[in-house]
């Protein structure tokens, strides 16, 4: 999927070939859709939950306070993931998929810096993963990232979970502690 002419990256001074992390883009809205379906149906069902995000994530997401980040190649979409926002002190990543011929290249850890800054922008105290261990990559990438495995405690949108992590943020570096002394 060519996407370098519909989201305006042929300007002067852009190298095409450097990955780009871009936050969401309705133009790339199919992409998050189909790259996400792509894993999903490899690995298991397509559940209502995965339904609803992926056919309003701007509605399911955005809205919400959340965001979806986008790694792109060359002008191609090469990967995705959201961040769902929960609560004030609490947000998900979710929806994390990286094209097969793509994968090895450092596109999760890229998707998963830009979400964590994204958490620490919106000031979450805590980040959660719930997954499965079948996905032996991708949970190899979220303890990298330093998630810790904790209790699941199913909430009922997905039956294919069977474990969660998650991630304690510290204060952003820079900000101001109540009662600090300055």
């Amino acid at each position: 999927m060519r996407m370098k002419e519909s989201i305006g990256l042929s300007g002067e001074g852009v190298d095409s070939r450097k990955p780009e992390v871009l936050r969401y883009r309705e133009e790339l809205r199919s992409a998050f859709e189909r790259l996400n379906r792509e894993w999903i149906e490899a690995y298991f069902v397509l559940e209502p939950a995965d339904r609803e995000i992926l056919g309003d994530p701007r509605r399911k997401i955005l809205d919400p306070g959340g965001q979806v980040f986008f790694v792109l190649e060359g002008g191609d979409v090469q990967g995705t993931c959201a961040v769902l926002r929960h609560s004030a002190e609490e947000c998900e990543i979710a929806k994390m998929a990286v094209a097969p011929a793509a994968r090895g290249r450092g596109y999760g850890d890229l998707l998963m810096e830009a979400s964590l800054a994204f958490a620490r922008e919106i000031q979450s105290h805590r980040v959660v993963i719930v997954s499965n261990t079948v996905l032996e990559p991708a949970i190899r990438l979220y303890r990298k990232h330093g998630f810790v495995e904790v209790p699941l405690a199913s909430d009922g949108r997905y039956r294919r979970a069977n474990i969660r992590l998650e991630l304690e943020l510290g204060p952003t570096p820079g900000a101001s502690t109540p009662g600090a002394a300055g």
